[in-house]
């Protein structure tokens, strides 16, 4: 199983993995162009493509859209955020995806309004991605200087190969961790969904 495989080689199988999704591909070489400081194409379309690529599924099927996340702490206006989504959508408009970015210095001023739950202000790209409702989600990716590939997963691989999903309760309430993992197991039915702590079930 690949998620027994040592470190270096999960990371090769990743890199081949997500090369199987040529739109993926496609949204890395053309985010690299953009410049945004601490940015990684992250969350769903990468570790939902590795799940494609486990289970025999066509690479790109079921990925709702595409996270690109960047860090800028410097302007913390909205204005700022839009000048990037609006590059972003001329130069992503001609794919059949949906690439959403966001700056993860502003995460905190809208999140307790969307989720219920305060979020102390982010340090990183990689601080925020430490925060999905899942470790499994903790993954992301970006291409560096020579087109070398920057791989940030805190809690490893073997859980994205192995198909389970295990909770990660630090900021996401157990509400959106059950609501994610119900529509992920409609699409992917073999994932294995650890229970949120203190719970009889994931479910």
């Amino acid at each position: 199983m690949l998620g027994r495989l040592p470190v270096d080689q999960q990371v090769e199988a990743l890199r081949a993995a997500l090369a199987r999704n040529e739109l993926l591909v496609e949204v890395l070489a053309r985010a690299a162009t953009l410049g945004l400081p601490g940015w990684y194409l992250t969350a769903g379309c990468v570790f939902q493509t590795v799940w494609n690529v486990v289970t025999g599924r066509p690479p790109a099927e079921g990925i709702k859209d595409y996270d690109l996340f960047y860090f800028d702490a410097s302007d913390l206006g909205w204005e700022a955020e839009d000048e990037v989504i609006q590059a972003g959508e001329r130069l992503f408009g001609d794919l059949p995806v949906v690439v959403e970015i966001r700056n993860e210095a502003r995460v905190h001023l809208w999140y307790e309004n969307r989720f219920g739950v305060p979020c102390a202000p982010h340090t990183s790209t990689e601080a925020a991605i430490d925060s999905f409702a899942a470790t499994t989600c903790c993954l992301g990716v970006r291409l560096e200087a020579g087109g070398r590939w920057r791989v940030y997963a805190p809690h490893g691989l073997a859980d994205v190969f192995n198909l389970v999903v295990r909770p990660n309760p630090v900021l996401a309430p157990r509400a959106v961790y059950k609501a994610k993992t119900r529509r992920w197991r409609e699409q992917w039915p073999g994932l294995t969904v650890l229970p949120w702590p203190g719970t009889a079930d994931g479910r």
